[in-house]
């Protein structure tokens, strides 16, 4: 039955499905093939009690949150900031690109939002400052990658969603990873531009004076930030709650600013409207095969074939990781969250490791695979954006920022507190 089920999985992927037809055809096969019992009787049973879950409606107000910060302009005035604060670095505005990512993710979920934004605003900056563009085009893409671990992250919903972990928790943990990897990242530019200096392009000039004043153009992002987060942690909201917040306090920022109108309102209603009908049917789905899965025993069949291997939790999880890594070379980052989790998170759990320590986990390796081709999702998002060269380029210059991931995720194998040490603080 694994075998049998891996084998109709990638071709309905080969054959490029949509991930929401791959998960309703799965399920029916399974159904009709191994499952002692018609679908259709427990169908409208387990998509209506799933779909109702309160958590779930925290998915299209972060989305509504980000398309609201995407069409204020308050990335350009964060870029420009972190412009004043960062550009003296050896790479300049390259750490401008994932200083304003970090900020960016802390108040959007998503990933592909991230680069797209911080991408459009960076973009013409590389052929002003004589830039090498392949790292200036890989910092972009790998800044991006920070929207879906620096809290709120859509996929830290998904995650908790699927496998009954604890989103708060989950949010938490991924703030000090989220930002080590900023970090590393900085680190990862810092080193290429002074081993080749041309690559860094002309500094920018600024003063003191010019840096505190673009300070207030951080104002809003931090306020949005510590207010969505902030309520959920102060005990004054779920995360569903804090995400209604978000979109009041965004709305707000925007009518400040004066960038609300009837055209704006119309794009952020559509983009929110599409973006998360496809994520909840997608999630809907997504436990439709769980059930069907729970009911053929596979998940005991899987846990069965890693246990009869004889490994160590760390060897196993490390060929896990290994796996998933590779995966996400071919697959979507949703398809495989809502394809794999909910079999391997019980798995990883029983070999003794955290749960909220592996949603973490696959966050960064889900930020891995929009990196790394032939999908590599951001790689397309920022070529896209650029609209002349290669393809290639872009995949070359994202080279040491996947190096980078990679080394984040040994670090936080070895030293999984990282990831704990705010969850146990506040729980």
């Amino acid at each position: 039955m694994l075998t049998t089920t891996a084998v109709v999985l990638l071709v309905l992927i080969a054959l490029s499905f949509p991930i929401a037809v791959v998960l309703g055809v799965l399920a029916i096969f399974l159904d009709v093939v191994y499952s002692p019992f018609p679908l259709q009787a427990a169908f409208g049973e387990v998509a209506w009690s799933h779909s109702i879950d309160f958590v779930l409606v925290a998915i299209p107000l972060f989305i509504m949150m980000g398309e609201i910060l995407l069409r204020s302009g308050m990335a350009d005035r964060m870029y420009n900031a972190m412009t004043q604060w960062l550009s003296w670095l050896p790479g300049g505005l390259m750490h401008a690109n994932i200083g304003t990512c970090t900020l960016f993710a802390a108040t959007s979920g998503s990933s592909v939002a991230t680069a797209a934004t911080i991408g459009t605003t960076a973009m013409p900056q590389i052929g002003k400052r004589d830039y090498n563009e392949r790292l200036f085009l890989g910092s972009l893409a790998a800044g991006g990658t920070l929207g879906i671990l620096i809290p709120p992250s859509i996929n830290m919903i998904l995650f908790g969603f699927l496998t009954d972990t604890s989103v708060p928790k989950l949010f938490l943990a991924g703030i000090i990873p989220g930002l080590l990897l900023a970090f590393l990242f900085m680190v990862t530019i810092f080193i290429a531009c002074m081993i080749r200096p041309s690559w860094g392009g002309t500094r920018i000039r600024t003063s003191w004076a010019d840096r505190f004043r673009a300070l207030g153009d951080l104002t809003g992002p931090v306020l949005l930030f510590l207010l969505v987060i902030g309520s959920i942690y102060a005990g004054w909201a779920t995360p569903t709650e804090a995400a209604a917040i978000g979109v009041i306090a965004s709305f707000g920022f925007a009518a400040w600013r004066r960038r609300v109108n009837a055209r704006m309102v119309r794009e952020v209603m559509e983009g929110t409207i599409r973006t998360s009908a496809m994520m909840i049917l997608i999630t809907i789905l997504a436990f439709l095969l769980n059930f069907v899965i729970g009911a053929v025993g596979l998940v005991a069949q899987v846990n069965q074939v890693i246990t009869n291997l004889g490994w160590s939790p760390m060897t196993t999880m490390i060929f896990i990781i290994a796996i998933f890594l590779v995966l996400g070379m071919f697959m979507d980052t949703l398809a495989m969250i809502v394809l794999t989790i909910p079999i391997v998170t019980p798995i990883v759990v029983s070999l003794g490791f955290d749960p909220v320590w592996f949603g973490v986990m696959m966050v960064l390796i889900a930020e891995t695979s929009v990196l790394t081709p032939p999908i590599g999702m951001l790689c397309y998002v920022i070529q896209g954006i650029r609209r002349s060269g290669r393809l290639n380029d872009v995949f070359i210059g994202v080279a040491p920022f996947v190096l980078t991931l990679l080394t984040m995720i040994g670090i936080l194998l070895v030293f999984p507190e990282i990831a704990l040490v705010l969850p146990n603080a506040f729980y």
